[in-house]
């Protein structure tokens, strides 16, 4: 992966870095500032160019700083502007001070805001880097202004939102827009975070990209510039026995549609062939339902012995719907070496002894991906889930490290961790894909990328990203056979 300002993400932390490399280049931090607050009292205008009054909330670092310039330049337009700080604003330091002395009108304190309609508040209090929960009475005040349904355009990051995890730290403004600089944060597309940023804006003040690319730790937005290099090798003009065979294991007899989902969305992604491996008791039932799809005996670990010695067939789907777990666990010791998507009840066959599955694929490239909920996260990983002070990238991360697998950590906000480090969160599932099924239907997808031939962390970031597009084409209602007729071309 490579920084890209449009799709990279950079952590508060990192950020912090940048600011503190360009002050030491000799880049005028307080024009930078100007820039920030600038922008913001831009958007303020664009958005509500007939506000009664602009209200800025003011804190005491360099969030309230742009705050500031943002009150100075709304003055400045002849907007009626009021400012309330919270803290002593005597106490400001560096550029915040510095801004704090070119406003030009006083400053009243944050408790004695009272919100009237028609107020528009510019949130500076806090931003990205807040790291404990707001104090009781900006809770409170928040909560208010809620409850009024007054817009808030948000410096950076609604305050109360923790820019490194996405979380609510005790409480938080929901805003209407949300103003960040350079690069979006975590806390803009984690949730809840998202749900709170309102509209975005990303805006360059002048800070050069090198010093960004030079302290970005890798984690961006799922995106179609991930696996465009490996694209070709989905290419639709190939004959079938070059797009790859699918192998997807069937429960039983009363649990085969997780399995044939999987199965159509691997045919529908760009698999060549796919085949259903099932039991005796569960073939007829399979039968009565498939068309394109083939249909093959195994009925335990001894066919599937055979059949994995046959390097034709190159990746498979292992656990929707499947119940047996001691016979997952003996299919993955034969498919250790080979492609596999495990989802499902794949994943909890090993909540027992989890070291068991890590050591399977620990040598060799990567070719594992596992796709768990967060209830099947926690079964393999309790330890990584049940620690507060990570978020879900880095429990994602912390997870592909340990298992040797890319971690499909599924969700409104889906990230996918490889053991190498990459990471990337997704964005484009809609809510509606929170159906059953829906998950059998991306392990199909995937499985069919892998069986094409592309890497494993690409096959699951395209994958992730085609079945929110499958979601958002389907529509709202949808049921998980109507993904996998959604499914579209990675070209479109």
């Amino acid at each position: 992966m490579r920084f890209d300002r449009h799709h990279s993400i950079v952590t508060p932390r990192e950020m912090a870095a940048v600011d503190r490399d360009a002050a030491r280049s000799g880049i005028d931090s307080f024009a930078l500032m100007t820039a920030a607050g600038t922008a913001v009292s831009a958007t303020a205008l664009r958005l509500y160019p007939q506000a009664l009054r602009f209200v800025v909330l003011c804190g005491p670092g360099n969030n309230g700083g742009d705050g500031y310039v943002a009150a100075t330049a709304l003055r400045g337009s002849g907007a009626g502007v009021v400012v309330h700080t919270l803290g002593n604003s005597s106490s400001l330091k560096g550029d915040a001070a510095h801004a704090f002395s070119l406003w030009p009108g006083g400053v009243l304190p944050i408790g004695d805001y009272a919100p009237q309609a028609g107020d528009i508040i510019l949130d500076a209090l806090f931003g990205a880097g807040l790291t404990r929960a707001v104090p009781e009475n900006v809770a409170t005040l928040m909560r208010t202004v809620s409850g009024l349904h007054l817009p808030v355009i948000a410096v950076d990051l609604p305050s109360g939102v923790d820019g490194r995890t996405g979380q609510v730290l005790g409480e938080s403004f929901r805003a209407s827009h949300t103003v960040t600089f350079m690069a979006r944060k975590p806390g803009h597309l984690l949730i809840p975070g998202r749900m709170l940023c309102g509209g975005l804006d990303v805006i360059d003040i002048g800070i050069p990209e090198r010093l960004l690319r030079s302290h970005w730790g890798g984690l961006g937005e799922n995106g179609p510039h991930l696996w465009s290099d490996h694209a070709a090798v989905l290419d639709p003009s190939a004959h079938k026995f070059k797009r790859g065979h699918l192998a997807v294991f069937s429960g039983g007899p009363l649990s085969t549609g997780a399995a044939r989902l999987s199965a159509a969305a691997g045919l529908k992604a760009g698999a060549g062939l796919v085949t259903l491996a099932s039991g005796a008791a569960a073939l007829a039932a399979n039968a009565s339902h498939l068309t394109a799809v083939m249909l093959r005996h195994i009925e335990g670990a001894a066919d599937l012995k055979a059949w994995v010695d046959d390097r034709r067939v190159s990746a498979f789907v292992l656990g929707p719907g499947f119940g047996d777990l001691e016979k997952i666990r003996h299919y993955v010791a034969l498919l250790h070496e080979r492609a596999l998507v495990l989802d499902a009840d794949g994943i909890t066959a090993f909540k027992d002894d989890p070291s068991q599955l890590f050591s399977a694929f620990s040598s060799g490239s990567t070719r594992f991906v596992m796709t768990p909920h967060e209830g099947e996260f926690a079964r393999l990983f309790p330890d990584i889930e049940a620690d507060e002070t990570l978020s879900k990238v880095d429990r994602a991360l912390a997870a592909a490290k340990r298992s040797h697998a890319i971690i499909v950590y599924k969700g409104a906000d889906t990230v996918i961790a490889s053991p190498d480090g990459r990471a990337v969160i997704n964005t484009n599932a809609p809510s509606w894909l929170a159906t059953a099924g829906s998950g059998d239907t991306l392990g199909g997808i995937i499985g069919a990328h892998l069986a094409q031939g592309m890497p494993a962390f690409e096959a699951a970031t395209a994958g992730v990203w085609r079945h929110g597009r499958a979601g958002m084409k389907a529509g709202e209602g949808l049921t998980a056979e109507d993904l996998a007729a959604a499914i579209e071309p990675l070209s479109t």
